[in-house]
């Protein structure tokens, strides 16, 4: 039943792609904010379609930040970018140069103003995603970053990146670190399988800007870890729960 249900997902997913996508061309030639919007229908599609195709549904907890902020959250699936797009108002992502040559979807990326940064670029990528976050920042956008850099299944060992620390020492913003267990659910090769149940993404305290760049990153992964740790262990409770039945 999961598999036929991924596949019915995958259907609807690909549909909704391709409409919005091909159909929604001419918004590029609008303000970028009507590309936000557009952005924010497909990701709003797409949850629509695991909840009532996949039974995939989801709880947000803790309080969605607003305005100029900085937003590092764990990263186990795609569902993770869709629902930050969705909970976030005009956010700035950082993302992989190279998604930018992707047809369509670099298009879109690009105008909507993502950071994007080329991980071999060392310190002038660097110094470039922190000019870049200023002007984000200048513009009330909350920006989010997966500060591992890569997706990482329940489980796996942490891994943060020196890029987080870099956006939080220098641009002087509080940081919000995020927690989730989405990759109980959206599992498979290729993220295929979407088993039901609910995904669950909280919203941690915030981190005061003004810390060194060190206790940053451990009260960062700290957070985060631990956060997410508990989240995945209700989460497979959730699933033996159900297996059980």
């Amino acid at each position: 039943m999961v598999f036929f249900r991924s596949c019915l997902f995958f259907l609807w997913f690909a549909i909704v792609s391709v409409v919005i996508a091909v159909g929604g061309v001419w918004v590029l030639l609008l303000p970028r904010r009507a590309t936000e919007l557009l952005s924010k229908t497909w990701s709003r599609a797409v949850l629509f379609g695991l909840k009532w195709i996949a039974g995939l549904g989801y709880e947000v907890r803790g309080t969605v930040p607003k305005g100029a902020v900085l937003v590092a959250a764990k990263h186990m699936s795609m569902w993770d970018t869709v629902m930050l797009y969705v909970l976030l108002d005009d956010a700035c992502a950082v993302v992989k140069r190279s998604l930018l040559n992707v047809p369509f979807y670099g298009w879109y990326l690009r105008k909507a103003g993502v950071i994007a940064i080329d991980r071999d670029g060392k310190a002038s990528a660097l110094k470039q995603m922190v000019a870049e976050a200023k002007a984000a920042l200048a513009g009330h956008r909350p920006l989010f970053i997966f500060p591992e850099g890569t997706r990482k299944a329940p489980g796996m060992p942490p891994d943060y990146k020196p890029g987080v620390a870099a956006l939080y020492t220098q641009t002087g913003t509080a940081c919000v670190p995020v927690a989730l267990n989405s990759g109980l659910f959206w599992t498979g090769p290729g993220g295929f399988l979407k088993k039901p149940g609910r995904i669950v993404i909280a919203f941690l305290p915030p981190i005061a800007p003004g810390l060194k760049r060190a206790e940053f990153m451990h009260r960062l992964e700290s957070d985060i870890e631990t956060a997410t740790g508990q989240l995945v262990q209700e989460g497979l409770n959730l699933l033996k729960r159900r297996n059980s039945r």
